[in-house]
């Protein structure tokens, strides 16, 4: 896939100002958009927006299909005169700059019940079409988060057996018992991908297109396990046999245990992909382009019996991504993806990147954290491959360069010496420094986080991976998006030809 040398800003929507205390789909994300037309970007990269589970991480999302109703705008819906001014208010006090995610939901189902019950799905054609064109999954997706609800928000392998075991007359009385809740479901997800289409069309418009992110895999705790486990490593009691995670290295002596239930490639091969396939087209619907997250998974993965607690006594296994990435093409054509190629990549690895003509990523805090081999500085970046001075789950640029470790590493030495620095340089000018080497280098595209962009410290760091609580409530300040900022984007996008 050929992409046109450009740049853009890589924040996810739930960091978005909002006075509903979380990022959403209404005049802030649309004033976003303005900001990155006005600055000449070309992209907005996104993290999954699947709805959220366990650690309200967007990676264990509940459903590879659904939306995150989290970012349904409640100003939006009150366009649609579902609800009044009166309905909202009082709007609580929310922290603006974390997401406090259970206040957040609980605000917002309240409001969300409240419409739900003023709509008239049977009038509404545009809620028809969806639902009808969406059957799929949303017909799946709806029952499992209805009954969800039902039991008190307990992994479905927890629920009453009969149902958990999808057993025909358990199905038949709760679908009849939870009928409203599962209306309910799909009222929220029709809400939710009418308002993410408005806006990506009025991105669009702008010549900004969206970068959306795959995880490769799907949390146990999900629809899609729940019922479709004949795809997934899992027994009959609802439990994963063989989990997902990645091997000891040099940043963790015990490897990441992710604990998510790897695929039964076998059985998906025998149905020639159509899960991937569907799963692909959905994406394709409500972004431009497409990020492969663990690309590597793909070719090898390192597989993890269930009942471990490390990623230790793991081994790798060979995965069918040649055949998987040959029946997408055929029958989706030749799509705009990038793939995350970070850590020990095998040559397997780049030669089916290679074939199928992915673009990889760099990033800057790595290039310059393992000793700045000649061959890995920005300036032989190869063009086809996406650079980024960090992504979701590093420090920030500020945080990373004023970390002790780094200081006291020969990395900071190559840092300086490549970019001809004295030893008085703020953490605020690296930074910049950086952001301006990722627009400078070769490859076709480059993305800044948002945090890089206003030179934040490790606050606002988004991720920290292999731990659970305080990470992905990040909230952006659109005070500190100055015109200075956008000044010096301009200036680094015409310099650098990234406005193409």
């Amino acid at each position: 896939m050929n992409f046109n040398r450009e740049s853009g800003v890589l924040l996810h929507p739930t960091s978005l100002p909002s006075k509903y205390g979380i990022g959403d789909l209404g005049k802030e994300a649309y004033e976003f958009v303005d900001f990155l037309y006005n600055s000449r970007q070309k992209l907005w990269q996104v993290l999954p927006l699947g709805p959220v589970g366990y650690g309200e991480s967007p990676y264990q999302s509940f459903s590879a299909f659904a939306g995150n109703t989290m970012l349904i705008s409640i100003d939006k819906i009150m366009e649609l005169n579902l609800l009044t001014i009166q309905d909202v208010m009082p709007i609580p006090d929310f922290n603006v700059a974390k997401v406090d995610f259970e206040f957040v939901k609980e605000y917002k189902q309240k409001l969300f019940k409240l419409a739900f019950r003023r709509f008239c799905s049977y009038d509404n054609k545009g809620y028809q079409n969806f639902v009808q064109e969406n059957s799929p999954w949303l017909e799946e997706y709806s029952f499992f988060m209805a009954l969800k609800e039902h039991f008190g928000g307990v992994a479905w392998n927890c629920w009453e057996k009969p149902i958990a075991k999808r057993e025909s007359e358990a199905m038949a009385y709760y679908k009849n018992m939870l009928k409203d809740e599962i209306t309910y479901q799909k009222f929220l997800q029709f809400l939710f991908f009418t308002q993410w289409q408005e806006l990506k069309a009025y991105a669009n418009e702008k010549n900004i297109k969206i970068i959306g992110d795959i995880p490769i895999f799907i949390s146990n705790d999900s629809s899609d396990a729940w019922s479709q486990r004949e795809l997934f490593e899992i027994d009959e009691e609802g439990h994963p046999i063989k989990v997902a995670g990645v091997p000891p290295d040099f940043f963790s002596e015990t490897g990441q245990y992710w604990g998510n239930p790897h695929y039964k490639w076998d059985k998906i091969e025998e149905i020639q992909f159509k899960w991937w396939i569907d799963r692909f087209e959905m994406l394709l619907k409500i972004v431009d382009i497409i990020r492969i997250d663990h690309f590597r998974g793909f070719e090898a993965y390192w597989e993890i019996p269930g009942n471990e607690n490390t990623a230790v006594n793991g081994k790798w296994v060979k995965a069918p991504g040649r055949a998987l990435f040959a029946a997408i093409e055929k029958h989706l054509g030749k799509l705009p993806i990038i793939v995350e190629d970070l850590g020990v990549i095998t040559e397997e690895v780049e030669a089916l990147k290679r074939e199928f003509e992915f673009p990889g990523m760099k990033i800057l805090q790595f290039t310059f954290g393992k000793g700045a081999e000649e061959r890995f500085l920005p300036h032989n970046y190869e063009i086809d491959s996406v650079v980024y001075t960090g992504t979701h789950d590093n420090n920030t640029t500020v945080g990373w360069y004023k970390d002790s470790e780094l200081t006291q590493h020969e990395a900071m030495k190559a840092l300086k010496r490549y970019f001809d620095m004295e030893e008085a340089v703020s953490p605020e000018d690296i930074c910049w420094k950086l952001i301006e080497a990722a627009f400078r280098c070769n490859s076709v595209i480059a993305i800044i986080p948002m945090q890089d962009l206003l030179c934040l410290d490790s606050e606002a760091r988004m991720n920290i991976p292999s731990t659970i609580g305080g990470n992905w409530d990040w909230r952006l300040n659109k005070e500190k998006v100055t015109e200075e900022i956008k000044r010096r984007l301009i200036e680094l996008t015409d310099l650098y030809h990234r406005n193409q």
